[in-house]
């Protein structure tokens, strides 16, 4: 791991809240990422990341964001893990998160977070402090066998893990839910999977799911993805260039029944399929009299 400066840290999101996850602004407090994911969208060319194995912390961070929390007009959701995962293992020694959380707290910010660590029941205290404004915690699974997780997110927890995460952070009164995204078209692609992560997760207390039935493959993504199919599922590179040839939003081929089927066990187990964003208390109008 190493050190680099940054510029900013809170990037506006454009023509923010968004409508997927209702944030106002990103946040990446690292660059890189530990979980090596196999489809990570990451890595493609057009983020000019690098290497994603090259881990640098921004060592700054804090303090730009503590200058940029007071300087904002406007107060919307920060979310955490646009570009990399906040709880990845090396948060556990550098705690940038952590130390992120804690001005957060102090200005009264909402937040976002998506991860897929056990890592994240950490901050449960801060959690707690914070959701007097707002806070939501996504934690994501793909997998419901966690054999099969730890192929295709091999840095990160397995989903079992992740599935203990989310029932701890209910216990506790923290608003969490599930990314049930990316569907691996040929790997994940199956309604037994699909139906099994809604009903373990409504066991384990996630209040939401949001779903994609696909994934996407851009230039740099694309290589490397294909390369790990070689070497973990060998024969799948072929289906894929069938399938989607160059393509960017690449849907399972059967993304219809697959949606059919999650939406049926989301009304079964009374599992919201959107979010409830942070809603700003608008200021009552003073009258004349």
């Amino acid at each position: 791991m190493r050190y680099i400066e940054a510029k900013t840290i809170l990037s506006p999101v454009k023509q923010g809240p968004d409508n997927i996850f209702g944030l106002k602004y990103n946040m990446n407090l690292y660059r890189g990422c530990q979980h090596g994911c196999i489809y990570c969208d990451s890595r493609s060319d057009c983020y000019k990341l690098g290497d994603l194995s090259d881990i640098r912390a921004k060592e700054n961070a804090l303090i730009l964001l503590e200058k940029e929390l007071k300087s904002k007009r406007v107060r919307g959701t920060i979310g955490f893990g646009s570009m990399n995962d906040p709880y990845m293992p090396v948060e556990k020694e550098m705690e940038l998160t952590r130390g992120a959380l804690k001005l957060i707290n102090r200005y009264n910010y909402p937040i976002h977070i998506i991860t897929k660590s056990d890592l994240v029941i950490r901050d449960i205290d801060l959690f707690k402090e914070i959701s007097r404004s707002y806070v939501a915690i996504s934690l994501t699974i793909t997998a419901a066998d966690d054999q099969l997780s730890a192929q295709i997110e091999p840095g990160a927890p397995v989903s079992s893990k992740r599935f203990e995460a989310i029932r701890k952070l209910s216990e506790n009164g923290i608003h969490t839910g599930i990314m049930l995204m990316p569907v691996l078209p040929f790997i994940t692609d199956e309604k037994e999977n699909i139906e099994y992560i809604v009903t373990k997760g409504k066991e384990c207390g996630a209040q939401y799911i949001l779903a994609f039935m696909g994934m996407t493959l851009r230039e740099g993504q694309r290589e490397y993805f294909y390369d790990q199919l070689d070497k973990r599922f060998p024969g799948l590179r072929e289906k894929y260039t069938s399938a989607f040839g160059n393509d960017y939003n690449c849907s399972t081929p059967n993304h219809k029944s697959l949606y059919n089927a999650f939406y049926a066990s989301c009304y079964k187990n009374s599992i919201q399929t959107q979010m409830e964003f942070h809603k700003p208390i608008e200021p009552k109008q003073l009258t004349l009299f």
